[in-house]
């Protein structure tokens, strides 16, 4: 596409203005009939919010080391690590950018003291579903948040409790304490047609109540997720995740989930999951804050048409049986491998993945029908469902019981492991260890899993043995120099290390 400059645009829209020209035919008329949607914005847009997320991260609070000044740390942090240097509570930046500070600028009870503050983790989008502050958005926007900030169109803002996530569809429900809220109405996404107008509410790259317009591209989308996808050319950009997808008459038809992107920006494609799906998973987070789904425990696969052929279906459909797990459900029905899937439950199965989501929603228990193809011919079997486990339990779950972080048994707070031959040789190095992984003093100097340990103090490092009795006999009062390399570049990194009990 060309970009014509200001002046020669005015250039060329003079030229044509004295050009002549033919009457405005027929054809050109329904240009006058395309849709306004200010009205609709009025309507929905108080429905929608602006969700930030944070994570909680700890900033050091001790002094700088002898002969060392602020100058000197800030250009170290810089070259080094590439971020503004850790500061103390009294209002600097952390690593990450967050500002530092507590609510009560305490003083420092040691020299490894360190301080909790929130740092911004994310911006997405959401929507009201009742009054009584129930909100939905995506799963992604709100995954491993410690804290979740939900932002009304009116500027207020409220600290929001996570009710529960499903990661299959991408779909988390959280709740704010407030009442009488806009509620958006919901749509039945069964009756979306492709070519419809839609457009997107929502806070592309932190732009809160940005409102894009477009149409149904294409309808039962299959990108390999759980769901069908609503295909739309709706500009979507990162921050809409977890906005309402709108129809004409101001009902939510689907949830502003992907994109589909070389760039990491809109490219004309655009996914929404269908709220009916997306309904079904939100009544059973509000119930239970978690999804329970069916299985039958088989492996499938697409029937092609050559297979259909071979076996003299009419017709490539169903889903291909390419493995029966021993003991479960669809082996007790007597389900072998090679079978054709057609239905489950009366329901045609057109394609493999419409089966996952058939069982998916099936409630656990259930007995059911399936329906094969084996040898030319058909029968039905019956076959009780049993329950999907949980990939990793629902996100409520793990933040009401989260697992401690391991930590180092070292003063220094750094695990360790031994670097192979070809390591040594491709860092061009005769020693030096691997960090695996760094809590407590570290941690807050910045260091990160995959740097390289070459010396601690004076001392040579040649072993994760060797790194364990050098830091044994460090002492917990003087600081020590650790030569740390990462890439290209080789710094020492000063710390201190902790006594006995300190974090």
């Amino acid at each position: 596409m060309t970009i014509l400059p200001l002046r020669k645009f005015f250039a060329a829209a003079v030229v044509a203005a004295c050009l002549p020209f033919a009457p405005l035919t027929a054809s050109a008329a329904p240009a006058a009939n395309l849709p306004d949607f200010t009205d609709l914005v009025d309507k929905v847009g108080p429905s929608v919010v602006n969700i930030r997320t944070t994570t909680r991260v700890t900033l050091s609070q001790r002094g700088l080391p002898p002969g060392m000044d602020n100058g000197d740390m800030s250009e170290f942090f810089r070259r080094f690590f590439g971020i503004p240097m850790p500061q103390g509570p009294q209002g600097g930046q952390s690593p990450h950018g967050g500002q530092g500070g507590g609510q009560g600028g305490g003083q420092d009870s040691g020299p490894d003291s360190g301080n909790d503050t929130e740092q911004s983790s994310g911006v997405g989008s959401g929507f009201i579903m009742t009054g009584d502050g129930y909100v939905m958005t995506n799963a992604h926007v709100v995954d491993d948040a410690d804290s979740i900030y939900v932002t009304l169109t009116d500027k207020r803002e409220f600290k929001a409790r996570l009710i529960g996530v499903d990661d299959r569809t991408d779909v988390a429900v959280v709740k704010i304490q407030a009442s009488n809220l806009p509620a958006i109405t919901i749509g039945d996404s069964n009756k979306v047609r492709v070519g419809e107008w839609v457009l997107a509410i929502g806070s592309p790259f932190g732009l809160e109540n940005t409102v894009t317009a477009g149409i149904v591209s294409a309808k039962g989308r299959d990108t390999g997720d759980y769901l069908p996808f609503i295909q739309t050319d709706v500009a979507v950009n990162p921050g809409n995740s977890g906005g309402p997808l709108i129809n004409m008459q101001g009902e939510v038809i689907g949830i502003n989930s992907q994109i589909y992107s070389r760039t990491g920006g809109f490219m004309g494609i655009s996914f929404a999951i269908p709220i009916d799906e997306a309904m079904r998973v939100a009544d059973q987070l509000k119930a239970t804050g978690k999804v329970t789904r069916g299985r039958i425990a088989v492996a499938i696969g697409e029937v092609t048409k050559d297979v259909a052929d071979s076996l003299g279906l009419p017709k490539a459909q169903g889903a291909l049986v390419s493995s029966v797990e021993p003991g479960g459900p669809a082996d007790k029905a007597g389900i072998q491998p090679g079978d054709i899937i057609q239905k489950f439950n009366g329901q045609t199965v057109e394609v493999a993945t419409d089966l996952p989501r058939m069982v998916g929603d099936t409630k656990p228990g259930t007995r059911s029908t399936i329906t094969i193809w084996r040898k030319g011919a058909t029968r039905d079997l019956p076959i009780t469902v049993a329950e999907l486990p949980s990939d990793k339990g629902t996100k409520a779950d793990q933040r009401k019981t989260p697992e401690p972080k391991p930590r180092a048994a070292n003063a220094l707070g750094i695990s360790v492991t031994d670097l192979t031959a070809d390591q040594m040789s491709q860092l061009k190095i005769k020693g030096g260890v691997m960090v695996e992984s760094v809590d407590g003093p570290a941690a807050r100097a910045g260091l990160q899993k995959g740097d390289i340990i070459l010396r601690v103090g004076d001392t040579d490092i040649t072993s994760a043995k060797q790194f364990l009795e050098v830091t044994s006999r460090l002492d917990s009062q003087k600081m020590v120099a650790i030569l740390v390399r990462r890439g290209d570049n080789t710094q020492f990194v000063p710390l201190r290390p902790r006594n006995p009990g300190q974090k």
